[in-house]
């Protein structure tokens, strides 16, 4: 035993005596290598942290380049913080900074387009990059979700649901459109009156009706009018999820947890309403909401195989194109994208005019002049896709407001691979790329006086032909917006049907001009607003002799749409 422990000290001894026999080694070596064996665990760990900080903000230096960006990054973070409370003021001076411009938040590298070029360019490169949207949208859609797919599948899928979004097909869509607005403006009326006539601020309230519009034009009645309550209160909660940046998971009771919830219980919803579709069209039912003409397509294509497969597709007409029957799901996915691409832009664009109308009576009175005259003097008439499509000097103001206060602006995409975006810069793989609208919308070079609202632009003007490549609201290539009509018409239905049933007042803050960004953007005050019914009054000579309306229309004793009035001849006011 001794013989061993003798041994033992002895080998000990002699390594530790000759180190690094027959190998000639620094003085200094020596000192790093006697350090690193020496360390403790906090040594460690403190030397891991500095490696790994070096290395983010060695990779960050390596991947900004020469575009515009901080110097160094925050360790890991990033300004990831900045992002959790996003302002309108920070992210007009980064498209300030210069034509691209970037930041690194955690594991993510994003590069910003700012000019109109630029962006462009970013929207027509499908081989370089795809649509990503933010980091949990697919985790709210569904990542085989088809606004996800790339390329000739994404194109393929695209064809059929074209015709869900014709001329033909919107006018079927325009009833259920009207029933909400009706139903919604009646509520405008209480929500004053049980305020007292004071001013209530009616954001919310704006989202609420465009999402049960857009309900109603999607799946209509096969949704019952509390689960339109249900989803038009919910989705604020998937909005509220909609930051540019995310954790990389989704952890409980945050934000992104209560939005996947949400959208969880709107792909029930309209699952439920494709299987009643089904049944419905199947009957032989009539077209009422864009569900029912996706599915009425894919019975036609189904009706057309199976003639085909008993050698006679000539007894019934080929569909163009042809359809797969999509399962009640797969239905409910799509047309749930309909609504996330539509409910946070629309709203935002509702409360906009809103305010600018009530801001400048000029307007409002031209609209509703023009909206009275093709109603023949009816405000509650229903309107004809002519109609609406007549209304050149509405349908100029919406325009005028999308480009004044484009709600989408920024649209994010991810690097398929190094993309060279110009001469001197590649965007890496990978990272996120986002080109903004909002400065080719208001370049001065292109729009006089961009920051002003000025619907005399597209109505009497030359923005249109002027502005064609700058005019980025629902923007360009393969992933343009499909509902760009609807969205233009539905606005313009809205905003005339308003003016000649209500009167509205916007109650100004010193925050009204403020923008707030929440997924779109919004008046930072929330829009306060008061609401009264629009009433008769008697027409003046002037009116009479300037307007020459209603005049074959009078009745004595009453309005034109039967309120009855304290004078022999009365009309109703269709002037300011």
């Amino acid at each position: 035993m001794e013989a061993v422990n003798s041994t033992t000290s002895g080998f000990s001894s002699v390594l530790a005596g000759t180190k690094y026999a027959n190998v000639n080694i620094p003085p200094q070596v020596d000192y790093v290598i006697e350090a690193v064996s020496n360390a403790g665990v906090w040594t460690w760990v403190f030397t891991l942290i500095a490696l790994c900080v070096a290395y983010d903000q060695i990779a960050y230096i390596v991947r900004k380049g020469p575009i515009v960006g901080p110097a160094m990054k925050i360790p890991f973070i990033g300004p990831f913080l900045d992002s959790m409370d996003p302002r309108f003021d920070g992210y007009h001076a980064k498209w300030s900074s210069g034509p691209l411009s970037c930041v690194s938040i955690f594991h993510k590298f994003v590069v910003i387009a700012s000019t109109r070029d630029m962006a462009r360019k970013v929207f027509n490169s499908p081989a370089y990059v795809k649509p990503t949207v933010v980091d949990v949208a697919p985790k709210l859609l569904g990542h085989d979700n088809w606004v996800f797919l790339d390329g000739k599948a994404h194109v393929d899928f695209r064809k059929g649901l074209n015709g869900l979004f014709t001329r033909k097909a919107l006018e079927l869509y325009l009833p259920g459109q009207e029933e909400a607005y009706n139903t919604y403006f009646k509520h405008f009326l209480k929500m004053t009156k049980d305020a007292g006539g004071k001013p209530v601020p009616f954001m919310h309230e704006f989202r609420e009706v465009m999402c049960a519009v857009s309900c109603r034009t999607f799946v209509g009645h096969y949704i019952s009018d509390e689960a339109v309550t249900k989803i038009a209160e919910d989705y604020y909660l998937i909005t509220a999820a909609l930051e540019l940046v995310n954790l990389p998971v989704i952890l409980p009771y945050t934000k992104s947890w209560y939005g996947k919830k949400a959208a969880d219980m709107v792909l029930a919803e309209f699952s439920k309403c494709a299987a009643k579709s089904k049944v419905r069209m199947a009957a032989g039912g009539e077209v009422t909401c864009i569900m029912d003409a996706w599915i009425l397509s894919m019975i036609q294509s189904e009706r057309w195989r199976e003639a085909e497969e008993k050698g006679e597709p000539h007894n019934v007409e080929k569909p163009s194109p042809l359809l797969r029957m999509f399962n009640d799901y797969e239905i409910s996915q799509t047309i749930f994208t309909f609504l996330f691409a539509s409910q946070d832009a629309t709203s935002s664009a509702a409360t906009w005019l809103f305010q600018v109308t009530a801001q400048r009576p000029d307007v409002l009175d031209r609209v509703r002049e023009e909206n009275i005259k093709v109603r023949n003097g009816d405000p509650n008439a229903p309107i004809t896709m002519d109609q609406l499509e007549s209304l050149t000097y509405t349908r100029a103001v919406v325009r005028e407001l999308l480009r004044w206060r484009p709600p989408v602006i920024m649209v994010p995409y991810v690097t398929k691979k190094a993309f060279p975006l110009t001469e001197d810069y590649t965007v890496p793989k990978g990272s996120m790329l986002i080109p903004t609208t909002f400065m080719a919308l208001h370049d001065p070079e292109v729009y006089d006086n961009p920051s002003h609202f000025d619907p005399e632009r597209y109505y009497s003007g030359d923005a249109e032909e002027k502005g064609s490549k700058n005019y980025l609201v629902f923007g360009t290539g393969p992933h343009y917006c499909l509902g760009q009509v609807y969205a233009q018409l539905n606005l313009a239905l809205m905003i005339g049907k308003a003016s000649v049933m209500l009167d509205w007042k916007h109650h100004a803050t010193p925050k009204s001009e403020e923008i707030k960004v929440f997924a779109t953007i919004f008046p930072m005050d929330d829009c306060p607003l008061t609401f009264e019914e629009r009433k008769c009054r008697k027409a003046s000579d002037e009116e009479l002799f300037e307007k020459n309306r209603l005049r074959n229309m009078a009745v004595k004793g009453q309005c034109f749409w039967g309120r009855k009035a304290d004078w022999t001849l009365d009309f109703p006011e269709v002037i300011g």
